[in-house]
């Protein structure tokens, strides 16, 4: 193929990867799309695969296209190359690997991000309520791609007896996500992970579960009317919203696990991106470090310890209840079980 390998460049100050090669499932827009140019900004070449191009989007009301990321791994200091890939469609699938194989020999990264559930989820509908067709749809979206795609691009890996799987979910906890089909879409491929790392312990590759926090998107931005650079206007509609990181902060979480020399002893585990920028030192993009995993605790014990009668409009329930779903099947944190089960049944 043709331009695919990547030329001879000056080397960047943070080349950690570079002759390392990534497929990026899903890098149209939000995550996969940060993670697609923090891997480029450590100098990989990273095919960044989904099924919107120029002039032929995928998802109504969105103009990202795979070109337009692969054009930021590539200005961002790596090599950009997009693939158009129904990854619900195995020969598309499989025509990937073979086109990664042909070109490069070789696989050092593979990050299943794919979703495409934000039209199919139902909030607010207990699960006898819920289309199952709209809720089978979604788990073909976003766990059936997830499986199919490590099916064909982990042999290149295996071959080599190195590599790293990195499955994108939303939470650090097994808990309830407040939707029958998106709680079984995220924690379904939380335990791709876990089960991808038993099968392949015995060959060195590497798989994991990966969440950001609150991210700022390009759909969440447009939600709030603002952009990258005023964000800070909408924490006053959400005050939730001041932590808030940028999809870059995930992908520099994947980067420092791809360039870890012993990430092999984190395989099958759930990790955040605010706890492994604790760990490796890296922060997001603006030169902040988000934390979202002691931020929402410490405003949910405000809420507790303000004990007073939630609005209508405030979203108090709806935030306690989430943070009892993260941490009732936690022992080590009964009290606080206790204390948020005690909140809800007063004002519920």
């Amino acid at each position: 193929m043709s331009g695919e390998t990547q030329p001879p460049q000056a080397l960047l100050p943070d080349q950690r990867l570079l002759n390392q090669v990534a497929v990026v499932a899903g890098a149209t827009r939000g995550a996969g799309r940060g993670i697609a140019r923090m891997l480029g900004e450590a100098g990989a070449t990273v095919y960044c695969t989904g099924r919107s191009v120029r002039g032929r989007p995928a998802t109504a009301g969105r103009p990202e296209t795979i070109e337009e990321t692969a054009e930021m791994v590539t200005a961002a200091g790596g090599h950009g190359i997009a693939v158009s890939t129904d990854h619900t469609v195995e020969a598309e699938v499989e025509r990937l690997f073979a086109r990664v194989r042909a070109a490069q020999g070789r696989l050092d990264v593979l990050v299943n991000d794919i979703w495409g559930g934000d039209a199919l989820t139902e909030w607010g509908a207990p699960f006898w309520k819920l289309s199952t067709a709209q809720g089978f749809e979604l788990l073909e979206r976003a766990v059936h791609t997830h499986i199919i795609t490590s099916r064909h691009g982990v042999p290149l890996m295996v071959e080599r007896n190195a590599g790293l799987i990195v499955e994108v979910t939303d939470g650090d906890t097994l808990g309830y996500r407040g939707n029958l089909f998106y709680d079984l879409a995220k924690n379904a491929v939380i335990r791709l992970a876990y089960a991808m790392a038993a099968d392949l312990h015995a060959h060195r590759v590497t798989a994991v579960a990966l969440t950001p926090g609150f991210m700022r998107s390009e759909a969440v931005l447009d939600h709030f009317g603002v952009t990258e650079a005023n964000w800070r206007d909408a924490i006053e509609e959400d005050r939730y919203f001041a932590e808030s990181e940028t999809p870059c902060y995930v992908g520099r979480a994947v980067a420092a696990l791809a360039a870890d020399p012993d990430v092999g002893a984190r395989s099958g585990g759930l990790f955040s991106s605010w706890g492994l920028a604790k760990e490796y030192g890296y922060t997001d993009v603006d030169g902040r470090r988000p934390d979202w995993g002691s931020f929402f605790p410490r405003k949910v014990r405000e809420i507790i310890e303000r004990d007073t009668p939630p609005s209508e409009e405030d979203m108090d329930l709806f935030v306690v209840r989430t943070r009892l779903y993260q941490v009732e099947g936690d022992p080590a944190a009964a009290d606080e079980s206790a204390r948020l089960r005690a909140y809800l049944e007063r004002y519920r």
